[in-house]
């Protein structure tokens, strides 16, 4: 396997972002070439690929996501599972591409997510939160002979964050505008927002999710079809039906939609049993009516969201994910919100099917720190900025650059290199110590401002 120093000696990195949502539809994985640092960082997608689940795969997940089933044998067999389908997603990809699969720098796999706990819960005499993606990254690794990037949400709420949503600072830097505030509304199984305030910097960005997309409209068709759909297709039997204002005030009384960020859902709340739920208050109506009222719910309860803990409305709402390609899902949130100009993520350039894909291909190099940086996705959160300073010296001066750090910062580790080819020539000073003069070049981490004043036990 190359090693992960390899990448920091080239210009152009080849790399694949997998993955797999709550919807439990398909596996996306997109292969881009990734340039640039920090804020300079620029993605080209080569090609993008959606391979559907077979009906037996998608039942699986379902089943063991609703919590109630697998075992330790099941879980087992499902990782390897889903492992095989992500580098089958690998291989598609760069077929269509026309690119080698070993030619491949790095691959970021998401899993497929069965369980998530945000907040803490009594478990073993303690308090513990927890979340579970499964789908074995060591048979990409031993197929491509890359380095394999995976944990994103574990890291992330290892770090404390509440593991989703997950690429705000990807959105940051593809979406931003200075003129004005951008709102990107992912309709995935669950809709979460990103927002972008106009000319902020990465930690001035914020998301989190403001509740049900695709995955209570899609069990509920699938329920009242008989299986027939798996999906209510252009929101054709939405678009036929009569939303009831009465069941969609209930339904929007739910706890989690009237909590403060920050916060983060999935199928463990919105899942089989609160479906079962649903259909029984709504027995005996038409299905377009059903469907009509839970697809005004996934679009009320973004807006909703938005005027309840947003300081302004976006100045523009750009949609993605599954939903933005339902008619019905946009009609109704261009409704709620007639103040915001609603578009799709395509009419920035980039298709929304694979934006998550490209978001976790460009999160790899982060985590791998093939660009310098070594935090991850809770370095965005306004109380824990991210500086990363890059100590160019000689081996004679390493022991005094390293007490310097560990003396004068907040540095918690150090990563070495014995050749570095990239550095972001932003600032170059040199700093007394206690222990002699060092000199300094800075550059750029997560969810860090140069423009903006740091802390004096971070000015280095």
């Amino acid at each position: 396997m190359r090693p992960l120093q390899n990448l920091w000696e080239k210009d152009t990195l080849r790399v694949i972002g997998l993955m797999s949502g709550t919807s439990a539809d398909g596996m996306d994985a997109a292969l881009t070439e990734i340039t640039g640092f920090g804020l300079a960082t620029r993605v080209k997608t080569l090609a993008f690929v959606s391979l559907p689940y077979d009906r037996e795969v998608r039942e699986i997940i379902l089943r063991l996501a609703s919590g109630q089933a697998g075992g330790s044998r099941e879980m087992c067999l499902f990782s390897f599972l889903m492992g095989q389908l992500s580098l089958e997603a690998c291989l598609a990809v760069c077929e269509k591409a026309g690119v080698a699969p070993k030619t491949v720098d790095l691959v970021g796999s998401h899993g497929q997510t069965l369980w998530h706990i945000p907040v803490a819960e009594a478990y073993g005499g303690r308090l513990v939160r927890g979340t579970l993606q499964l789908g074995e990254p060591s048979l990409i690794c031993e197929s491509l002979g890359c380095p394999v990037v995976s944990d994103f949400r574990v890291r992330d709420m290892a770090a404390g964050g509440q593991g989703a949503p997950l690429v705000p600072y990807v959105e940051y830097l593809l979406y931003r505008k200075d003129g004005q505030t951008v709102g990107l509304q992912n309709i995935g199984g669950i809709g979460n927002l990103t927002v972008l305030p106009k000319g902020g910097a990465p930690e001035d960005t914020f998301a989190f999710d403001t509740g049900p997309g695709n995955m209570v409209m899609d069990q509920i068709v699938e329920r009242i079809t008989d299986g027939r759909l798996r999906y209510d297709e252009n929101g054709a039997l939405a678009a036929q039906g009569r939303c009831s204002e009465g069941l969609l005030s209930w339904l929007l009384q739910d706890p989690y939609l009237k909590k403060s960020p920050p916060k983060s859902t999935g199928r463990e709340l919105f899942g089989v049993q609160r479906c079962a739920r649903y259909l029984d208050e709504m027995a005996g109506r038409a299905k377009e009516d059903i469907l009509a009222t839970l697809t005004a719910l996934t679009a009320r309860s973004a807006a909703d969201a938005y005027r309840r803990f947003l300081p302004a409305l976006p100045d523009e709402v750009l949609l993605c994910g599954g939903g933005a390609r339902n008619p019905a899902v946009r009609a109704m949130l261009a409704r709620e919100l007639p103040e915001c100009r609603i578009g799709l993520t395509e009419d920035a350039g980039l298709p929304g099917d694979s934006k998550e894909a490209v978001a976790f291909a460009v999160e790899e190099l982060f985590s791998a720190g093939a660009l310098d940086v070594f935090t991850t996705p809770a370095g965005m959160k306004k109380n824990r900025p991210a500086v990363l300073l890059t100590c160019l010296c000689g081996e004679a001066e390493k022991e005094a650059v390293l007490r310097a750090l560990f003396l004068h910062t907040s540095t918690l580790g150090v990563r070495e290199f014995p050749c570095v080819r990239h550095v972001l020539e932003r600032e170059t000073r040199t700093v007394e110590t206690s222990c002699g003069p060092v000199r300094f070049k800075r550059s750029a981490g997560w969810g860090c401002d140069e423009r903006k004043k740091r802390p004096a036990s971070e000015s280095i």
